[in-house]
């Protein structure tokens, strides 16, 4: 038993180990391209507040309203609320960097507004993952006492097969997130260059860098979420491996 733990617990580190260097490095790279590209004004000095209203104009949804929020890259769209919230570092800047990240959100609205599936999809999964989360290692204690206790294992069985798959749904969020990121940074750029708002093509690779950088992070979380999932399912091993072993 000690054994095996042991073994989990040093697969464990084997997993992360590459996991978490990609992500400090996916993190470092979209804050080191982004204060970049923070000191390269736009040629028409649109700020990233007012290119947000614009874009949002020019897609049939003025109805969203664009606030001041708080921090650096915390840019966000709530669609309960039908705010574009723009942080610090890009509410009032006319850098190519802030204008990029604000249109990325605005990519948002206009996935929800055009009933994008990956978006709309997203939308459903988000409580049903909280509540995954939430009840899924509870339900694999459960069936696993259950089957230590209990001459009938099928219900052990099944909730730990329940609780096994609600912790799946964070991968499956991320895996389904992933394309909905990179579906707003393609429209953001398409946006940006048709209303005109980047002209020379230095603002056009600039803006492209911005965003491609901003989807690493994405890339990350989806490899930091199926690792997760990967150690869940090897500590479920050992504890229904176990029972069988002493059978």
């Amino acid at each position: 038993m000690f054994s095996d733990l042991y073994l989990i617990y040093l697969l464990s580190g084997l997993i992360f180990l590459p996991c978490l260097l990609l992500s400090v490095w996916a993190s470092t790279k979209v804050h080191t391209t982004f204060a970049k590209y923070n000191s390269l004004p736009t040629s028409t000095d649109w700020t990233g507040s007012d290119t947000a209203r614009m874009l949002l104009e020019k897609n049939g949804a003025s109805h969203i309203q664009v606030a001041r929020g708080k921090g650096k890259l915390t840019d966000n769209f709530n669609p309960k609320t039908m705010t574009v919230t723009l942080s610090e570092s890009t509410y009032d800047s006319t850098s190519v960097a802030a204008v990029a990240v604000c249109a990325h959100e605005v990519g948002h609205v206009v996935q929800r507004e055009n009933g994008y599936a990956f978006y709309k999809l997203r939308t459903i999964l988000v409580p049903v993952t909280n509540l995954g989360t939430f009840f899924a290692l509870p339900l694999v204690i459960l069936g696993v006492i259950l089957e230590w206790t209990l001459t009938v294992t099928e219900i052990g069985n099944i909730l730990v097969f329940i609780g096994v798959c609600l912790y799946a749904l964070s991968s499956v969020f991320m895996l389904v997130t992933l394309p909905v990121e990179l579906d707003a940074s393609r429209r953001a750029k398409k946006m940006l260059a048709e209303t005109g708002v980047l002209v020379t093509e230095e603002e056009k690779k600039a803006a492209s860098k911005v965003l491609s950088a901003a989807a690493m992070t994405y890339v990350a979380a989806l490899l930091t979420s199926l690792l997760y999932f990967l150690r869940f399912l090897l500590y479920v091993f050992l504890l229904t491996g176990g029972r069988r072993k002493n059978n």
